[in-house]
């Protein structure tokens, strides 16, 4: 796992996240997308509100060629 602030560009370790009952079934639904599509595919969960946005991808150590150069050190050297 790796969590990344893109507010302050850097590493995180923990955070808790408050989310609705909608919140929740669209995150859901987000990474059942996910699990089901290729490995790289991120999906995009926003507030009620749109005025807050988390973002989520699963990924592969091995197969890091479809992420920005600040994933890919986020990924390998989580920093």
């Amino acid at each position: 796992m790796r969590i990344l602030d893109q507010d302050n560009d850097r590493s995180v370790g923990s955070v808790i996240i408050y989310l609705t009952n909608s919140e929740a079934a669209e995150l859901r639904d987000s990474i059942e997308q996910m699990l089901a599509a290729p490995i790289g595919r991120h999906e995009h969960v926003s507030s009620n509100d749109y005025a807050k946005e988390i973002t989520v991808c699963i990924y592969d150590p091995n197969r890091l060629e479809q992420f920005d150069e600040r994933s890919k050190r986020l990924i390998l050297e989580d920093a």
